[in-house]
């Protein structure tokens, strides 16, 4: 299955970032390295930046220093910016978080709501991402088209596609599912009704 193993924390890298809106810039090009081997931030116009929830996670493991000018930011600080600009940071923080305490190189993913691709353990830089996890929240509601049409995506991409479904306490739960196919059978439900 999907999920097992816990990760050493002392693996992340020590890290400096200055805080610009709602993403963290690293300007240190040894820390740079570091992160990208690890899984970590993009090159976006020649500078390298951590997402919001990768900022999030290293905040709270103690592993990220970040500025915002001369004053230090917290992981609460950085919760209430994040939640300006994506009112799912939460969850994408808590997904994230989860998926790296068990020892997987998580990236962002593809566009399908909170989604990101996981490698399998140890395959990052050397395969593609095997799983393509897309996040819920407990209550929020999904229309069974839309979910049909996300699982035909992802398996078309040869990723198998896992649902974290985000309970109201925080705790994350994981679903792997295939494609579905409902077949319309309007005869059928007219003749119970007659």
């Amino acid at each position: 299955m999907l999920i097992s193993n816990i990760m050493d924390n002392d693996s992340e890298p020590n890290v400096e970032g200055m805080l610009i809106d709602d993403q963290t810039l690293i300007s240190d090009s040894a820390m740079q390295h570091d992160l990208e081997l690890k899984g970590y931030g993009d090159l976006t116009e020649k500078k390298f930046f951590l997402k919001p929830f990768e900022a999030l996670y290293l905040l709270y493991s103690n592993k990220l220093k970040l500025h915002k000018g001369s004053k230090l930011v917290d992981f609460d600080t950085l919760m209430q910016i994040c939640i300006k600009f994506d009112e799912d940071i939460l969850t994408k923080f808590l997904i994230y978080r989860d998926l790296k305490t068990r020892g997987y190189t998580v990236k962002d993913g593809f566009g399908f709501g909170f989604d990101f691709r996981v490698y399998d353990r140890g395959h990052f830089g050397e395969k593609g991402a095997k799983y393509l996890v897309f996040g819920l929240n407990e209550g929020r509601q999904e229309k069974i088209g839309k979910l049909q049409q996300k699982v035909e995506e992802i398996t078309q991409m040869g990723k198998e596609p896992i649902i974290a479904v985000v309970e109201k306490r925080g705790e994350v739960i994981y679903y792997k599912i295939s494609k579905i196919n409902f077949l319309e059978n309007k005869e059928r439900v007219s003749m119970n009704f007659s």
